[in-house]
């Protein structure tokens, strides 16, 4: 993996710049961290495989430096980005960019159908705001149409949790290896943005399967794994009985039929393992609470 060094930047004083004339602050709660390293702007576009004929959703545009890029290369351009000033700033910065549509809205209240007005062919590239990953990722997967990639930033923690298989997954990789097959692009330092976050970052691709990887009711299958995880620091016997409402005896039966043993914590399976146990769920005939 290329590790981009933040040598080859945007002048801090850029951001501060248009900040300051637009009468805005960078805003925590919004985890607004603007990118300002050209030679990561560089590897995110490389990795989305742009041309004129893609139609990209931009989420968390903010000052619209990665929207610039993603501009050249692609045919249309989806800016959403939550902030009004910064959507006002958006419209005046890039009103010249007539393949550049700029949304104000929440992306968790809009439907990529909505954005898209037809179309049915899309890629997702942001550099997300951390504290909406997780919902953003679920979101795109989870949509009609959903984006033949994604190409996004992520916290480095998250990214390699999502991105790992047997032995470690949490709930959100589940979800994302259903549909897609992720793979780690670059790791990124907090020198890369302004101002500069706590954590490091990472690059993270996301290709969509052809076919979903397993064949499960994806609301029902998904229901099961987070029962399973309402308790993750306990065996799973007794996290997924808190989590369906059962006794332990009865989550240890399931588990032995689906041949996994009750002993094990929720991280440790992979999903053919959850896939085993949802068939034998519903086998059962058993209902799966929204834990």
């Amino acid at each position: 993996m290329d590790n981009p060094s933040a040598n080859d930047t945007i002048q801090p004083t850029r951001p501060r710049t248009l900040l300051r004339e637009a009468g805005i602050r960078a805003k925590k709660r919004l985890g607004q961290h603007f990118l300002i390293d050209r030679k990561v702007l560089k590897t995110i576009v490389t990795a989305a495989d742009l041309s004129p004929e893609d139609t990209v959703i931009e989420v968390g545009s903010g000052l619209g430096i990665l929207t610039v890029e993603l501009a050249k290369r692609a045919g249309s351009v989806i800016a959403v980005e939550l902030d009004t000033k910064l959507s006002r700033l958006l419209t005046s910065r890039l009103r010249k960019m007539p393949n550049v549509k700029i949304v104000n809205a929440d992306i968790l209240k809009v439907s990529p159908a909505e954005l898209l007005e037809g179309r049915t062919q899309y890629k997702v590239v942001a550099n997300l705001p951390y504290y909406i990953t997780s919902p953003v990722l679920h979101h795109f997967v989870m949509s009609s149409p959903r984006p033949s990639l994604m190409v996004v930033m992520l916290q480095r923690e998250v990214a390699e949790s999502v991105v790992a298989r047997g032995g470690k997954m949490g709930l959100l990789a589940i979800a994302m290896h259903i549909y897609t097959k992720p793979r780690t692009i670059a790791y990124v330092p907090p020198k890369s943005f302004y101002p500069p976050p706590k954590v490091e970052s990472a690059i993270v691709r996301f290709d969509m399967l052809p076919q979903p990887a397993i064949d499960v009711d994806a609301e029902r299958f998904l229901a099961l794994v987070r029962c399973g995880f309402s308790s993750p620091r306990k065996k799973l016997r007794n996290s997924l009985a808190h989590g369906m409402g059962l006794k332990p005896a009865e989550t240890a039966s399931l588990l032995d039929q689906a041949g996994i043993a009750a002993e094990r914590r929720a991280e440790t399976l992979s999903l053919e393992e959850w896939s085993r146990l949802y068939k034998v769920v519903t086998a059962a005939g058993m209902e799966l609470p929204q834990c």
